[in-house]
C-alpha cells in the first residue's frame, strides 16, 4: 500500500496547505517572515539575523509584533544573553549534514542561558537527526528535504533509547552503567 502523497509546490515537496514547520507530530504553516539585512520590516512576526538585531536593537524596542533571531554556525550566544527573553523564537541553522554546531548552541541556550522560547532547527534537517535535535531542546523543525518530509508524514521517526550524552530534559541513568543514559519515553 502506498503512503500518503506529498503535494509538490516547491523543491521541498511542500504544499502551501502542509507548511514547512514540523511541530507536535504534524506540519504547520509558518507565521514568521525572514527579513534580510536592510529589508523593510512588515507588521508580521519577523526573523532577524544576529548582525541586524545588534545594529537595530534599540529601534526595535517599541515593535508590537514578535521578533525572532536566526543564528548561523559559529555566531556566539553569550553577548545576547540579556536579549534572549525578547525573542519568541530562535532559529539555529544547519547549513549541511556534517555541521553540528547548532546542537551545541541549542544546549547552551537551554542549559546555560535558560532560554524557554521556541527553538527551531532550520536548513539541512534530516530524519535521523530529529530525535537528537529534540534531546538538546529543539521544539520545531523547518523541513525542506523531501525524503525527510515523507518520512515524517508517514510517522517514520527513528527512535534511539540509549544515549551516551545527557539530554536537556531529565532522564534516569541506565541501571548497569550510570554513564549511559536512557530516554524517558
Amino acid at each position: 500500500m502506498a503512503g500518503p502523497q506529498v503535494a509538490a509546490s516547491d523543491a521541498s515537496g511542500a504544499s502551501d496547505a502542509e507548511g514547512l514547520i514540523w511541530r507536535d507530530g504534524a506540519f504547520h504553516g509558518d507565521v514568521w517572515v525572514r527579513a534580510a539585512d536592510g529589508e523593510a520590516l512588515t507588521e508580521r512576526p519577523v526573523v532577524l539575523s544576529k548582525k541586524r538585531w545588534l545594529a537595530e536593537r534599540d529601534a526595535l524596542d517599541g515593535r508590537n509584533t514578535p521578533i525572532a533571531l536566526r543564528l548561523e554556525p559559529g555566531e556566539g550566544i553569550d553577548d545576547l544573553s540579556a536579549d534572549l527573553p525578547r525573542f519568541a523564537l530562535i532559529a539555529l541553522s544547519f547549513p549541511k549534514f556534517n555541521d553540528g554546531r547548532a546542537f551545541s548552541a541549542a544546549t547552551l541556550l537551554r542549559q546555560k542561558h535558560g532560554y524557554a522560547g521556541e527553538l527551531r532547527a532550520v536548513g539541512n534537517v534530516l530524519t535521523d537527526q530529529i530525535p537528537l535535535m529534540r534531546r538538546v531542546g529543539f521544539d520545531t523543525f523547518e523541513v525542506v528535504h523531501a525524503p525527510t518530509r515523507r518520512a515524517l508524514l508517514e510517522g517514520r521517526i527513528p527512535e534511539v533509547k540509549l544515549h551516551y550524552q545527557p539530554a536537556v530534559a531529565h532522564e534516569p541513568p541506565a541501571g548497569t552503567r550510570p554513564w549511559l543514559r536512557r530516554s524517558g519515553g
